[in-house]
């Protein structure tokens, strides 16, 4: 409530007048630099609001004296971005492989630019990393269906596998047991003769005599594949679709016949090629 104006006795300042529970206000005034700070503040304020953008209307807002527009900035950025990238796109575009992997310059800018290629078109599949998952290769060991190759890495990626693009990948292996070629006893039997060759399994007869008729052709008698023919190499550890017996059993029964898109029209070359430049480097390329 409203009381006199009076000195308070313990530091001598005069208070307002107002009083609350007994506590009284006293009429201290605020510094002069923060007073200064606080009016520079409004000045500030009201000549941004000349020189930019800044108050809304219906349909648009003030444009502001300068006419700035950070749009416009972003897009000169991304037009500087792109012009100093095309010079090395450029170089990409028609140096070969070799010669990029020669050029420290440029193949730190190809892993990059494959790198970032890789997130945007690849990783769905192969992982983040490169490390596949069930049905998707592993791009990080040393087991290539097609070969490690860098060339042969830009001809997958550039062409894919089993899609019809004429120069993919083509080779498909049969479906043995749903086509009726070989009846299930006979399925069983080599995937007994599969499991054998990595030294988990026992190898009958049977099992024998179907690997020679009908598997040699293409993973050789050593089960140890061919890359020309895409077959894979069944003496390791690593299975595409798994390497337990059931997973080998319905491989041979059903066959898998995976595919990959090509790149080619979607991709421009020099992209491509960063993108087996990358997919190499990531430890499994030959």
């Amino acid at each position: 409530m409203p009381t006199k104006i009076e000195k308070d006795a313990l530091s001598g300042t005069e208070t307002t007048g107002h009083e609350w529970d007994g506590v009284k206000e006293l009429n201290t005034p605020l510094p002069t630099w923060w007073v200064y700070t606080f009016y520079a503040t409004i000045v500030f304020a009201i000549v941004y609001c000349v020189l930019y953008p800044s108050w809304p209307w219906l349909n648009d807002h003030t444009q502001g004296v300068l006419g700035y527009s950070s749009r416009v900035e972003l897009a000169q950025a991304l037009d500087a971005q792109v012009k100093t990238r095309a010079v090395f796109v450029d170089r990409i575009r028609t140096a070969s492989l070799a010669d990029i992997r020669k050029d420290p310059e440029l193949f730190n800018f190809a892993l990059a630019g494959g790198r970032s290629a890789f997130q945007t078109n690849c990783m769905q599949c192969h992982g983040a990393g490169g490390a596949g998952s069930h049905g998707f290769p592993n791009l990080v060991d040393d087991d290539w269906m097609w070969g490690g190759g860098i060339d042969q890495i830009h001809a997958t990626i550039e062409h894919g596998i089993r899609n019809a693009d004429d120069k993919s990948r083509q080779t498909m292996m049969p479906r043995y047991g749903a086509d009726g070629i070989l009846t299930s006893p006979q399925v069983a039997a080599v995937t007994d003769y599969v499991l054998s060759l990595s030294g988990r399994g026992t190898a009958t007869p049977e099992g024998a005599k179907v690997w020679q008729e009908q598997c040699v052709a293409c993973h050789q008698a050593d089960g140890k594949g061919n890359q020309e023919l895409g077959a894979p190499n069944l003496t390791d550890g690593i299975w595409l679709y798994g390497g337990d017996r059931d997973s080998i059993y319905r491989s041979i029964f059903y066959a898998r016949n995976g595919s990959m898109p090509a790149w080619s029209g979607r991709l421009d070359e020099a992209t491509i090629k960063m993108l087996a430049i990358y997919v190499h480097a990531l430890g499994g390329g030959r």
